[in-house]
């Protein structure tokens, strides 16, 4: 989900304007930055036209993983550079919520150390894509009182670490798909300690296993499973090939019929963000975040309409409710109201 070379001078800017120690902050829901583009009349159905994503908080580095937390009634997002976890609610605002996300090391280290990609196990677990631990691991507290402890589910594959995995997604039978780009890293692809020869997709498998499902793609990014378990969604995050894929999941797991689902290399130019953080609701539409904004596809595919936001849209997560969508933009969290 996430950093790419032509958005690198504006991490250098927000780095300069921004330090670790800078407060993120509670806006006026009144503030937008976006504005909707319908392409089909279906897409009425989940919002109206005049809609707009309101920016709830702001002042982070870079904002994704977004995962909302029934029980909690809350959001949770990574802030990736900072190395934390928020949570916004109704109820308390604006929170930390833990940290640190992504690397527990002692020893100081560049690039991008945090938490990026969340999601939940079947027994509620937090599941995390860490960056700087360089691995797939999964929180022993329980939500309701977070803690930076820590289990492993997958830090290795052919006895050579990850890069630094991005995001994370969970099926109904205990499986985790991943991908791995080398976004994480200081020097990302040139970094000396990337190990793994090519950017992968990969399953742990419910006994424990790592395989590795795509060797294909040369910026494997956002990932999701769809409801039926049928289908896999991954994001390439590549300017120069800025598509959405989307494989077929047999009964034994094994991936076939690998297609395009959208090539949106040519819109690359046209506005900020790429291929990136996607989520499918429960009647099977995508939320994709793409350039432009977030890309909304109806459950055969078809495009059929833009969130166009102003800033770099990473990631979007659904409240329990699917009242809200929620927008993970660079240094900005929105919500944009749905239609039930």
């Amino acid at each position: 989900m996430k950093k790419y070379i032509l958005i690198s001078v504006l991490f250098a800017a927000a780095f300069a304007a921004c330090t670790h120690e800078k407060p993120a902050t509670q806006v006026t829901l009144m503030d937008t930055l976006s504005e909707i583009e319908i392409l089909d009349p279906e897409a009425e159905k989940l919002f109206s036209k005049e809609t707009k994503a309101e920016v709830i908080a702001s002042g982070f580095l870079w904002s994704e993983g977004p995962l909302w937390l029934k029980d909690e009634q809350k959001l949770i997002f990574s802030d990736v550079p900072r190395n934390r976890i928020n949570s916004w609610s109704e109820k308390d605002s604006l929170q930390l919520y833990l940290e640190p996300s992504g690397y527990t090391d002692t020893i100081k280290r560049g690039g991008e150390t945090g938490s990026n990609g969340l999601c939940l196990s079947k027994d509620g677990k937090l599941i995390l894509a860490q960056h700087g631990d360089r691995r797939i691991a999964e929180m022993q507290a329980p939500l309701n009182a977070p803690k930076a402890d820590f289990k492993t589910l997958a830090g290795t594959f052919n006895g050579k670490r990850f890069s630094s995995p991005n995001d994370v997604c969970a099926d109904s039978k205990g499986n985790y798909y991943f991908t791995d780009p080398p976004y994480g890293l200081e020097k990302q692809e040139n970094d000396p300690a990337k190990e793994q020869p090519k950017e992968g997709v990969y399953r742990i498998n419910a006994d424990g296993s790592v395989e590795q499902l795509i060797d294909s793609l040369t910026r494997p990014n956002g990932v999701i499973v769809s409801n039926d378990g049928s289908k896999l969604y991954v994001a390439n995050s590549d300017p120069a090939r800025a598509i959405w894929a989307v494989y077929d999941i047999d009964a034994a797991g094994k991936l076939s019929n690998g297609k395009i689902l959208m090539d949106a290399t040519a819109y690359v130019p046209k506005g900020k963000g790429l291929p990136d953080g996607l989520k499918m609701n429960k009647a099977g539409y995508i939320y994709a975040t793409g350039p432009c904004g977030v890309w909304v596809f109806n459950p055969s595919g078809k495009h059929i309409a833009t969130i166009k936001i102003k800033e770099h849209a990473s990631n979007v997560a659904l409240d329990d409710t699917e009242s809200y969508l929620y927008i993970t933009a660079n240094m900005y969290l929105l919500r944009l109201k749905l239609a039930k």
